[in-house]
């Protein structure tokens, strides 16, 4: 794909990974729209930026992913803004321990909300844009898809769909558009306070021995995006060999 004067939409892309892959994805000459529920002084800050840089390249679009009727609105925005869709990256989530014997179904509601029904939503509300413009679907899924993370079998299920998902849409939207996803591992470590004993336990695992940074993932984004012409249907590791270590 040229990129140039294409369009992005990226979910929860106010802060964190989102935000870096907005800016990697502009930089690579796109314009972005940048969805956000709750971080509108983020998402305005950072859709300024990209402005400055070139000139009604940015929009911030706000959308609750719980609703499922924000999911065509969303998709109705990036077009009214910019006439086109070219790239959808599925970027929003929600991560936090479900225990089983604690787990509830609130719980379960939320956690595959984010990361499974929502990105499936958004996809099918984006599929007409996305086919007039042989654009593509990037979901960031996670390497706890295929290795659960202790104490968080809700969120894994999720993602392990999530991948399913992937594969799914790729032989559902094909030839037109291609679907991948990025799976990231120790690239940025959770909210909740971790011990220096735990977060060196995790880096043991990988076969780098050292964290990946958030441009790792960006940058893995938009290959899929502009590179990987004939991929389709894969979910890309940047995990630092996690998935290789027993």
């Amino acid at each position: 794909m040229d990129t140039n004067g294409k369009v992005a939409l990226v979910t929860g892309g106010a802060q964190r990974i989102g935000a870096q892959i907005a800016r990697t994805l502009h930089a690579a000459g796109m314009n972005v729209a940048i969805h956000y529920h709750a971080s509108a002084a983020a998402a305005e800050q950072l859709a300024g930026e990209l402005d400055v840089l070139r000139p009604g390249s940015a929009v911030t679009v706000r959308g609750d992913l719980d609703d499922l009727g924000s999911a065509p609105e969303l998709v109705a925005a990036v077009e009214a803004r910019f006439g086109r869709l070219d790239a959808l990256v599925n970027n929003a989530s929600r991560f936090y321990p479900t225990p089983l014997d604690t787990a509830t179904a609130a719980q379960w509601d939320e956690l595959m909300g984010s990361n499974l029904r929502a990105p499936f939503f958004l996809a099918q509300a984006a599929a007409p844009l996305l086919r007039a413009a042989g654009g593509c679907i990037v979901n960031l899924v996670d390497v706890h898809a295929q290795r659960p993370l202790k104490d968080h079998p809700i969120y894994c299920m999720a993602k392990a769909a999530n991948a399913m998902m992937v594969m799914s849409l790729a032989r559902e939207l094909g030839p037109a558009v291609r679907v991948n996803g990025v799976a990231p591992g120790a690239i940025l470590w959770p909210d909740r306070e971790l011990s220096d004993a735990a977060k060196q336990e995790i880096l043991d695992r990988t076969a780098l021995k050292r964290t990946g940074a958030m441009e790792d993932v960006a940058r893995a984004v938009l290959f899929l995006v502009r590179d990987a012409d004939y991929v389709t249907g894969q979910v890309l590791a940047v995990d630092g060999g996690r998935t290789v270590q027993q």
